[in-house]
């Protein structure tokens, strides 16, 4: 089965954190969501978004740079926020409760530091510079392009 695609320009912050918020509103329980550009890229500002967007639009959603790992409880699910840019090993992640959010919504910044223990089933997202602004572009190794709107388009990648 082809991969579907869909690129997104995001020419501010507010269309980065836009998409997150259109992310959450198809998430389910045991999704997985994997977030992927540079420094500055992103990341973070989509992963809060969606994070308020489900948890309440007051609630804190620190980067979890330090601590690798922030949970939030909503009413329809548990979502795990992790941010493995400081993993040095993969097997690493069972430490940070991966296992356990397997329930959950699981949103991972820097998720090539999983190797091979990154879930197959999943969202890709990767955030770029291009221009003046970022381009998202969204991989489907899910069901994602069948929940959202859009011009899903196969690739052979």
């Amino acid at each position: 089965m082809p991969i579907r695609t869909l690129s997104l320009p995001l020419p501010g912050e507010a269309d980065t954190a836009a998409l997150g918020a259109r992310l959450a509103e198809h998430a389910r329980p045991g999704d997985v969501i994997a977030l992927h550009g540079d420094l500055g890229a992103g990341k973070t500002t989509l992963a809060r978004a969606l994070i308020r967007r489900l948890a309440g639009p007051e609630t804190e959603a620190p980067s979890p740079t330090f601590t690798l790992v922030q949970t939030y409880q909503t009413p329809s699910l548990a979502i795990w926020h992790f941010d493995l840019y400081r993993l040095n090993d993969p097997r690493e992640a069972r430490e940070l409760g991966m296992e356990e959010a397997v329930d959950g919504l699981s949103l991972i910044e820097w998720p090539e530091r999983l190797g091979q223990y990154l879930p197959s089933a999943r969202l890709e997202v990767r955030l770029s510079f291009e221009g003046e602004g970022r381009i998202a572009r969204l991989a489907d190794l899910d069901d994602w392009s069948s929940r959202l709107d859009g011009d899903w388009r196969p690739t052979h990648e």
